[in-house]
């Protein structure tokens, strides 16, 4: 019997380890996913939009620490999943992105042919980390294979692949399933002459710091070795997690930006060591955040070395090699590091929580109510910017997911993708009423696959972030008042339970009330009627005349 292209796409998926897949079905993907739906191995998800489609595989890739999968058709389908593969090549994360192509006798010829975008594969390599184009059936597997490791290969990142239409129906050999696995590079030790550097200069600071980013997620034990030696710690709002922020020896992503008491803090450190993280402009109030010196940075790109920050010693090897090799040649430390840090920590958050106006008691609140082993999902709204980053305890290094790029609109796909990979484990996405807005279609695929997602919208009635921005650059607010559905008739009409919160008092209550309920919920904190957000550093600085 005939094996073509589009069954060995399906079938390569599995073999890989890849249980779940999103997307949405279209002319230049049938083979693919006709042949995805005979086999009835890897979960198919219908998004209702790709780029909703390309956020959840997204999510589903930081989750699982495993491939996303996504299936777009060509051309506009390709255009749609754009914002998703942008937002995985900020998270570093590893998403493989299948569409479609028109078939290879119109090719490059601008014929009009549907779907057919002049330059899709540029277009593509534009966003992703790598582009690949399957130009013959022969080189299917090997194509898939390049593109699948080099997702996964550290620095992570989406990759693309296009396989033609005539191609997806064209036959070659079946592969022998149980001889085919990916074979990733081997994790590069630290350059030595740097890690003795970094090792002498560490050995002299009596209150060194670590600051552990996503690219040392994988690094949780290493990074507890060092603090066991007597260093504190804090996160990249995409680290989060690696140490468990419930232990006094970590401020979490609570880092220094915007937090005084941090910055002050920072004066009486000797060393920073930075693990894997870009210190993007960001999170360190665009590089005017004091960090301790010697700065010592590790990173398994090269790239990284002085992209932002200058550091007085670059190691450039792997993250959990490269701090096991500085455990191992340091001695323990004196604790009145550990033990100043430990003070400061309640107080900073407190101070930091002071300036929420009524949403001082949110952060807390939700924790408390949150399994411990829940999803903390957000999108950019103003909550995640002025206090979901920062002081919402995250416990786990694949437990947080929020949009590095600083795009509204993700949370809810964002959601979903993390949801499905916590396999049963609650998720919460945290999202505004403005970002709801341009996936809200998602909510169907939400209750379609039954998530166990409680969907939390912050609803100000408008983009609460922009308002603040506005104040602070313009003196003065336009475009930025949203007329929206009720989402408590929205929940009916979808299918979902769905609660809201007017108070203070009913935010706890209600939280534990969504928690308990099976399936997808539709939360609705409204802020119209609780009080609006104060803004956040630097915003809540006086605006400057001119």
């Amino acid at each position: 019997m005939a094996y073509t292209v589009g069954e060995l796409v399906a079938e390569f998926l599995p073999a890989v380890g890849v249980d779940t897949a999103f997307g949405i079905v279209s002319v230049h993907n049938i083979p693919m996913l006709d042949a995805l739906s005979q086999r009835n191995a890897v979960r198919y998800v219908m998004a209702r939009g790709e780029m909703g489609g390309a956020h959840m595989a997204d999510a589903y890739a930081r989750v699982s620490g495993h491939l996303g999968v996504v299936f777009t058709s060509t051309g506009p389908g390709a255009a749609n999943a754009m914002p998703g593969l942008v937002e995985a090549r900020f998270a570093g994360s590893p998403v493989l992105h299948v569409t479609g192509q028109t078939a290879t006798r119109f090719l490059g010829r601008d014929m009009g042919t549907v779907h057919d975008v002049p330059g899709q594969t540029e277009m593509l390599a534009s966003v992703c980390k790598r582009a690949f184009r399957v130009r013959a059936p022969q080189e299917a597997l090997a194509t898939l294979m390049v593109a699948a490791t080099a997702a996964l290969t550290p620095p992570m990142g989406p990759v693309s692949v296009e396989v033609p239409i005539d191609i997806q129906r064209m036959e070659v050999p079946r592969p022998d399933w149980s001889a085919v696995a990916l074979s990733l590079p081997p994790a590069p030790p630290p350059e030595p002459l740097a890690l003795a550097a970094a090792v002498a200069a560490l050995r002299q600071a009596k209150r060194p710091m670590l600051w552990l980013g996503n690219g040392a997620k994988g690094a949780r034990e290493a990074a507890l070795r060092l603090l066991d030696l007597g260093f504190g710690a804090v996160s990249s709002w995409n680290g989060r997690g690696i140490v468990a922020e419930d232990d006094p020896r970590t401020l979490g992503g609570l880092h220094g930006a915007g937090s005084p008491p941090v910055a002050e803090f920072y004066a009486g450190c000797d060393a920073m060591l930075v693990v894997g993280s870009r210190l993007r402009g960001h999170e360190t109030m665009e590089f005017s955040l004091k960090l301790p010196r010697p700065l010592i940075h590790v990173d398994i790109d090269p790239a990284a070395n002085g992209r932002t920050y200058q550091p007085d010693i670059f190691v450039q090897g792997d993250a959990a090699l490269t701090m096991h090799a500085i455990a191992d040649a340091l001695e323990a430390k004196p604790s009145d590091l550990q033990r100043d840090l430990a003070a400061l920590k309640p107080r900073a958050v407190a101070e930091y929580a002071r300036g929420l106006g009524p949403y001082e008691s949110f952060p807390a609140t939700l924790r408390a109510a949150m399994p411990r082993d829940a999803l903390w999902v957000r999108d950019i709204t103003i909550s995640n910017s002025a206090w979901g980053n920062r002081i919402m305890p995250v416990l786990g290094p694949r437990d947080a997911v929020h949009p590095v790029g600083a795009a509204i609109g993700p949370g809810l796909p964002l959601g979903i993708g993390a949801a499905l990979a916590g396999k049963g484990r609650k998720a919460i996405a945290m999202v505004g009423d403005g970002g709801f807005a341009l996936n809200l279609p998602e909510l169907w695929t939400a209750v379609q696959e039954q998530a166990e997602l409680v969907i939390m919208v912050m609803n100000d009635k408008g983009y609460g972030v922009i308002r603040h921005i506005q104040d602070h650059a313009a003196g003065r607010r336009f475009f930025h008042d949203l007329q929206g559905p009720d989402l408590m008739q929205l929940a009916a009409l979808a299918g979902l339970p769905g609660m809201r919160v007017s108070s203070v008092e009913e935010f706890g209550p209600t939280l534990e009330r969504a928690f308990a309920t099976k399936g997808p919920v539709l939360l609705e904190v409204d802020m119209a009627t609780i009080g609006e957000h104060p803004p956040y550093a630097p915003y809540n600085q006086p605006r400057k005349a001119g």
